[in-house]
């Protein structure tokens, strides 16, 4: 029965050890992945920022101001301009031009839902999508390109086909 004992309380106390000395080096982990910049929190992504990169669409005397996001699809894009294309309603909720040229999306993450303002590029059919109201139910198939700053309310009232100019806005 002593012996049952002696090794009951040898256990337990091994046990106990073991796990302070568990703990101990739990906490010296955390503070070392603490203090190391490659375990912190990711920065936000590239293709979320917001560029100083302007662009111009101007139409029926009207004009709209788009601020770029800084991602690989935007670039591709602003490399094509300056352009001159035709754009059509979709559906009620967007304006939408196919691209003589696809962008190349090699490095893109598609898979943004859009919002009202967006200006986006729809891979599967290569086309420009300017979006004047939200669309719940949109693809994941869109890629943002950038966000419209002023003019929005231009598109809604716009019926049928209507020609674009987009062009780069230099300061």
């Amino acid at each position: 029965m002593k012996k049952f004992l002696c090794l009951s309380s040898i256990l337990v106390t091994s046990l106990g050890l073991a796990a302070c000395s568990n703990n101990n080096s739990s906490a010296a982990d955390r503070d070392h992945n603490t203090s190391n910049p490659l375990n912190q929190a990711p920065e936000q992504p590239k293709e979320d920022r917001i560029s100083d990169t302007r662009i111009k669409l101007t139409f029926n005397d009207k004009e709209v101001l788009i601020r770029m996001y800084d991602n690989p699809a935007s670039m591709a894009f602003l490399a094509q301009l300056p352009l001159t294309i035709a754009f059509e309603d979709y559906i009620g909720k967007e304006k939408i031009s196919i691209l003589q040229k696809k962008l190349s999306i090699d490095d893109v993450q598609a898979g943004n839902q859009s919002k009202k303002g967006d200006f986006a590029y729809y891979a599967p059919w290569g086309n420009l999508a300017i979006f004047y109201k939200d669309f719940e139910d949109s693809t994941n198939d869109l890629m943002i390109l950038g966000q419209i700053e002023s003019g929005k309310e231009n598109f809604e009232n716009v019926d049928g086909s209507f020609t674009v100019r987009i062009e780069k806005v230099t300061k």
